[in-house]
């Protein structure tokens, strides 16, 4: 069984409607048809029924209009033995309309029960003709009028359906008809259990399709419309947008509901739930493959499916001290709405509960703000909570994609593209799902946003680059086999080229310019490597020349750090994880960003603070894109926040330390994550990033432990110091945890000052949360000032840094030629 549903330009001429009878007959049958009315049908019953409800005499023109194009569409299609009888039926629905309006006239009046009544002629004459034009073909054909089939509640022009209902009166309805019989039914309408007319929403014949197939079990569910099926974008804002092939229901429903036309977003639900294929098809263009809906795709080299947009938007942001851990503060918010009939579309809230903004219609905004200032008035009068904020002419960017699921970088490029184009987002939102991230941002920039993004994600030519490594420890080791595992799909799904064409550590190194077996690299480095020269090996990478080199140090070491310097001269890109560079003398500092810079190439050095967390590249797009720092607050150390996370009554300090230390969190020798001197080295980056010349000897800290621990001349006697210390420190931290605190390694930057403290916060404080090992950081900037951007995760591990350091290396491929 196939339903097939044809849109009304798929039957707005005759000649489309014959090539619709020669799209069902080549079809396997059982097949059932729905149609909507004519194109344009639906709009001027509107206007007719509108002008007799004003008393314009015009109404009787404009009926005639319809009159005469349907009649016009019989004496085409039905032969003449067969038209009498055919526009006898016709005129009695079009005289029935007419007595309809004629009604509205007199009562000068036009409910929303009598206006769907009136638009239901167009898919009832609609339904009419095209039955008998398949009956002219010789293929036995009724019209169905789906008032008999769909029952629905009484919410006329947007009507609900009766599931339960609907599919005992399709499946009876089927079951008892004559099954070689053609049925073609009316799409769009329903009635109530008491008869009246109802109908499911503007484009609701795709639902009539949709609840047919589901009720029925189809096999398949075709939407014929006047495109060869759905595309990356809306080729009217985006005229490079790109057909797509295959996407699964939930892309589907987002990018309809955020504003593809192609299908109406409420018809995918009965399908979806009865797991019904939907093929989307060109009734112009019928043997195009078209897009199929289904709840699994094939492998996509993309991670997005599409970008859409909905326009006509208004921001309505609630604010303020007096909501932040109050429960039911967005109950009220979303109930007062709702009062008054109010669809939210978006919602943003940040962790902090400090303020929560909703997306609506722009029509509707000065009805929010007099709701929510009805519904928050005493905590407006006592200051609890801010002015209520309404921005209006704003759109939504909707990016969707099953694939942005687990994979780095997504939001980074979408924001990196709106940035280097003066684009601001005003408000971001994405579900648990991760299908969907959701921008809010000025109207005016809503064409070239959805051009900038789908540029980024959908026209990049296939990019090539050559990588150098040096250091196969863990984190070298580790990110040689992520590249192996994801060489084949990067080429697949991002077109980039990637070589391994150097790997180098302390005894052997290899080169080839056509790249190294990634998958066996170790036994090649023993057969083929000489022994270690780190300046041959970067004299060879030099002379090979290649285009779009990368130079990756997975070393701790101050030697090759030393050598970033000629190899940015040499026109090839560094990316590394060795933090010696970007936290030695400030000058060093300055100058290898500077001839990066002069070269144009890249000094990425991403995983130098947070591991895999995009900290530093969100910290540059801000400054990139004319925001300011304010400050910046950072847990920037997994082995501290380890400690201070798992320190207990029960667990003292130095047993934490000990478990610590034999869980690799922290350093051999505890005492130099103890010093405070890496996050030291990390604020001190995010500083000069920032824009302030500091040095090491800025960064003020304040360590925990008393100094005669750090002096001790061995480990044992270290942990000896540290016993010493402990109902010290326990005592500390259950004081604070009497006053509802915990105490966190907080590393500052503000007003030019940088320091790293060991404080107690409270639940008020985003880092009052921080779990485990992660890594917190606060950015707060002119931009973000009233709710400050948080990046929070995993900050430390040979996973997570070889991963931040392979995207560092993938980023790169957006400056390849």
């Amino acid at each position: 069984m196939r339903v097939l549903k044809f849109g009304g330009t798929s039957v707005g001429k005759p000649e489309i409607i014959r090539q619709v009878v020669q799209i069902v007959q080549s079809k396997p049958q059982p097949c059932v048809v729905t149609v909507s009315a004519f194109g344009g049908t639906t709009d001027k019953l509107i206007q007719t029924a509108q002008q007799a409800a004003l008393r314009q005499e015009s109404y009787k023109e404009s009926l005639k209009e319809i009159e005469k194009r349907h009649l016009d569409a019989v004496n085409e299609l039905i032969h003449a033995s067969r038209r009498s009888g055919v526009i006898a039926k016709v005129k009695e629905m079009l005289n029935e309309l007419e007595d309809v309006l004629q009604g509205i006239y007199m009562l000068r009046e036009l409910s929303a029960r009598t206006q769907d009544y009136v638009m239901s002629f167009g898919e009832r004459i609609s339904a009419y003709i095209v039955a008998e034009t398949f009956v002219e073909y010789n293929i036995e054909a009724i019209s169905v009028d789906a008032r008999q089939l769909i029952r629905t509640n009484a919410d006329f022009g947007n009507a609900k359906v009766d599931f339960k209902t609907t599919n005992q009166l399709i499946q009876s309805f089927f079951n008892d008809s004559n099954k070689n019989v053609l049925k073609v039914v009316t799409g769009f309408i329903g009635s109530t259990a008491q008869g009246e007319t109802t109908t499911l929403g503007r484009g609701g014949s795709d639902y009539t399709g949709a609840i047919l197939a589901a009720a029925l079990r189809a096999d398949v569910l075709e939407i014929w419309t006047d495109v060869d099926g759905m595309l990356t974008a809306d080729p009217r804002k985006v005229p490079k947008a790109l057909k797509i092939e295959e996407i699964t229901y939930e892309e589907a429903m987002e990018l309809s509901f955020f504003g593809a036309k192609v299908i109406y977003p409420p018809s995918i639900q009965p399908a979806f739930a009865e797991q019904i294929p939907i093929l989307i098809k060109n009734t112009f263009n019928p043997n195009d493959p078209g897009t199929l809906i289904t709840k699994e795709t094939k492998d996509d080299h993309r991670a997005i499916k599409g970008v859409s947009s909905i326009n006509d938007i208004a921001l309505v942001t609630l604010s303020g001290g007096g909501i932040v851990g109050v429960p039911g503060s967005a109950m009220r918010m979303f109930r007062a709405l709702a009062q008054q009939n109010i669809n939210i579309i978006l919602i943003s809230q940040a962790s902090s509960e400090h303020s929560i903004s909703v997306a609506i219609s722009n029509k509707h905004a000065e009805e929010a703000e007099n709701a929510l200032q009805i519904e928050f008035s005493q905590e407006l009068k006592q200051g609890l909570i801010n002015k209520i904020v309404v921005e209006k002419d704003l759109a939504i960017i909707a990016v969707v994609g099953k694939g942005m699921k687990n994979t780095p970088g997504i939001s980074g490029k979408i924001f990196s593209a709106l940035g280097r184009n003066g684009i601001n987002v005003l408000a971001i939102a994405q579900g648990g799902s991760e299908i969907n991230v959701s921008l809010v941002i000025n109207k005016a920039n809503e064409k070239k946003a959805l051009n900038v993004i789908h540029e980024s994600f959908f026209l990049s030519e296939t990019k090539s680059l050559h990588v150098f490594l040096v250091g196969t420890g863990l984190i070298g080791g580790t990110l040689l086999r992520q590249i192996s595992d994801q060489i084949e799909t990067l080429a697949q799904r991002n077109h980039i080229e990637l070589k391994v064409c150097g790997i180098a550590n302390l005894q052997k190194h290899i080169i080839n310019i056509n790249g190294i077996d990634i998958k066996n690299w170790q036994t090649a480095l023993e057969k083929e490597g000489r022994t270690t020269n780190l300046e041959q090996f970067i004299n060879e990478m030099i002379l090979a020349n290649l285009p779009n080199s990368v130079f990756v140090d997975c070393t701790a070491s101050q030697q090759v750090a030393d050598l970033y310097s000629k190899i940015l001269k040499a026109s090839i890109s560094v990316v590394t994880p060795n933090k010696l560079a970007a936290s030695g003398p400030y000058d060093i500092y300055s100058m290898l960003k500077a001839r990066a810079q002069k070269h144009n190439v890249k000094y990425l050095f991403e995983t130098n603070v947070g591991a895999g967390l995009p900290i530093i590249s969100t910290l540059n797009d801000l400054i990139t894109s004319g925001d300011k720092i304010i400050k910046i607050e950072a847990i920037l150390s997994g082995s501290l926040n380890f400690i201070s996370n798992t320190v207990s009554k029960e667990k003292k300090l130095s047993q934490v330390i000990r478990e610590a230390q034999k869980q690799g969190y922290t350093e051999p020798d505890p005492r130099v994550d103890l010093s405070f001197k890496d996050v030291a080295r990390k604020i001190l980056i995010l500083a000069r990033e920032s824009g302030y010349k500091m040095e090491i000897e800025d960064v003020a800290c304040e360590p925990f432990l008393p100094q005669d621990c750090f002096t001790a001349p061995s480990l044992e006697e270290f942990f000896a110091k540290v016993e010493q210390y402990d109902d010290a420190f326990e005592s500390m931290r259950a004081q604070a945890e009497k006053e509802g605190k915990i105490y966190r390694v907080i590393a500052t930057l503000e007003n030019g000052k940088a320091f790293v403290k060991f404080q107690p916060i409270d639940h008020k404080h985003p880092f009052y949360y921080a779990k485990g090992s992660d890594n917190f950081v606060l950015f707060t900037t002119v931009r973000y000032s009233e709710l400050p951007l948080l990046i929070k995760g995993p900050g430390a591990g040979a996973e997570v840094t070889a991963a931040g350091v392979f995207a560092d290396i993938v980023r790169l491929a957006g400056i390849a030629n």
